[in-house]
């Protein structure tokens, strides 16, 4: 837990950061994990904490606020956890008499707007996000917030942290309802622009609703992929069981214990028209997997592409509570070997399945093309992926955090990705990889590590790399403090780093706001 900065302090500046960088590096995580005398219990519990780098003419201040949502402000009051999360219950209010708190284990879990996981943009307007209905807009200068909530305007339960925008500036994200039919996965999609200058979700419709295969037993997604014209949702054997959710406060469980893998269900990609929101009716396949992170998805020759961060069990989510992340040595070394490592895959999925498709033979004909997809009945496609890396990533313990220059060549066929390699608990190296022989550079330096990889593309760019990575570095170690670090990202040299004088905690996702 640290203590937030909300006035600008300066930075020691190392090497050099290009003049040309002007704008505020965003970033968003959990940022504290106690209240009074009690603990959160997972990572993702700890309360909000906004960051931010405002970089010009080669300078860097920096400056940090808690979120001030209602579950940080019902917290403070109460000094103790009054507002249940992801991995913690709140315990009944010891103010209350015997029969109040009895009642209480009936309520429902109220759901948490500590939105410590990334920052998002829609309309143009800055937003911090995590999974339930409840996001806040953000000034990305002053980091004041406004609360808005998803339900107001479409009818959804929450929205992942992870929406994608096109060059015009229409969005597209998922949330899932849950009705007395069972539970449906949203396609939502949010107008480019604002009518008025005070409006938020406005206009905000459901492209299309795809039931749950298991009514009472949805997947859980943390993002989805999309491609020139469709959003690809990966229904996975991460499931959420929502008899557990409903009755998790009255048997003192959270959330993350209503979790579980089944590793008997394959996972299926469901392809939607962003234009018609119709469903495509062939069902693509794959072994059981689990993805959290997408790096990228494209139409070429008939195919629709897409990579992304997978691995082989989907028990991850449950190793990174806090009791794991303080231990050290061995201990620590035995939570790490537990998880199971992700890696970046590619899937090929052939668009132009109809009744003359043949079956049980390989579809892929893109020359060099590892991956295969088998027609193994009417509307079903079994795939296999490719990795999309060498022996060597292993050594760095897989990949994770992947980011691309977005705004070029998110939806086109594109040659590099960057992400965090991760033979820790958390990031300890930065990885860029050329698709051109699945080559890959490293940034590494024993003890330090590193945060999500974002890409700035520099001005008047001409290749797809031409730009810098930032990403903050954060340390164990008290006397060397935190800092922003700055690489080329064509060598994958460093130019330069800002030392914050005070600690930041490890966090999870971030974007740049140039300014002008």
């Amino acid at each position: 837990s640290v203590e937030d900065t909300p006035r600008p302090i300066s930075t020691q500046i190392v090497g050099t950061i290009p003049e040309w960088i002007k704008g505020n590096f965003l970033r968003n995580g959990p940022g504290k994990f106690e209240i009074g005398n009690h603990k959160f219990n997972h990572w993702f519990d700890g309360m909000a904490l906004m960051h931010q780098f405002k970089i010009s003419n080669g300078q860097v201040t920096y400056k940090s606020r808690f979120l001030s949502s209602d579950s940080y402000q019902t917290n403070k009051e109460h000094n103790r956890i009054a507002i249940s999360e992801f991995g913690t219950v709140t315990m009944p209010d010891p103010c209350k008499n015997v029969f109040q708190r009895f009642l209480s284990r009936f309520e429902s879990h109220k759901p948490t707007d500590n939105a410590n996981v990334s920052f998002v943009t829609y309309k143009g307007d800055y937003y911090v996000s995590t999974e339930t209905n409840i996001m806040h807009k953000v000034d990305p200068d002053t980091l004041e917030t406004e609360k808005v909530d998803w339900s107001k305007f479409i009818a959804v339960n929450g929205a992942t942290a992870h929406p994608h925008t096109e060059p015009d500036g229409t969005t597209y994200n998922m949330g899932n309802s849950y009705t007395s039919k069972g539970s449906y996965y949203n396609i939502i999609q949010v107008p480019p622009t604002k009518k008025t200058e005070d409006e938020t979700l406005e206009g905000a419709t459901v492209l299309c609703s795809i039931p749950s295969v298991d009514k009472t037993k949805p997947s859980y997604y943390h993002s989805f992929a999309m491609s020139e014209n469709y959003v690809v949702f990966i229904e996975q054997p991460i499931k959420l069981d929502l008899l557990k959710i409903v009755t998790g406060k009255l048997r003192g469980k959270s959330i993350s214990d209503s979790i579980f893998w089944d590793p008997k269900l394959n996972i299926i990609f469901h392809l939607i028209h962003k234009h018609s929101g119709k469903v495509s009716s062939i069902k693509y396949l794959a072994k059981p997997l689990s993805t959290f992170h997408q790096i990228n998805a494209f139409e070429e020759d008939g195919f629709l592409i897409i990579d992304l961060c997978a691995s082989d069990d989907g028990q991850a989510i449950t190793n990174y509570n806090i009791q794991n992340m303080r231990k050290s040595g061995e201990a620590l070394d035995e939570v790490y070997n537990t998880l199971s490592r992700a890696f970046p895959r590619r899937f090929v999925l052939p668009l132009n399945v109809d009744r003359d498709t043949p079956y049980n033979q390989n579809l892929i004909t893109r020359p060099n093309s590892i991956a295969t997809s088998v027609r193994i009945a009417k509307n079903k496609v079994f795939c296999t992926h490719e990795d999309l890396h060498g022996e060597d990533l292993h050594e760095y313990g897989g990949l994770e955090f992947p980011q691309i220059n977005y705004h070029k060549f998110n939806t086109h066929p594109y040659r590099y990705f960057y992400g965090c390699g991760f033979r820790h608990l958390v990031g300890d190296t930065l990885i860029k990889m050329d698709l051109h022989g699945k080559r890959m550079k490293v940034w590494e330096h024993p003890g330090q590590y590193p945060s999500e990889p974002v890409f700035v593309p520099s001005p008047n760019a001409t290749e797809e790399d031409d730009g810098v990575i930032m990403s903050v570095v954060i340390t164990p170690d008290e006397d060397k403090s935190t800092f922003l670090l700055v690489l080329d990202a064509k060598t994958f040299e460093e130019l330069g780093r800002a030392v914050v004088p005070v600690n930041i905690p490890y966090g999870f996702h971030g974007t740049f706001n140039a300014t002008a």
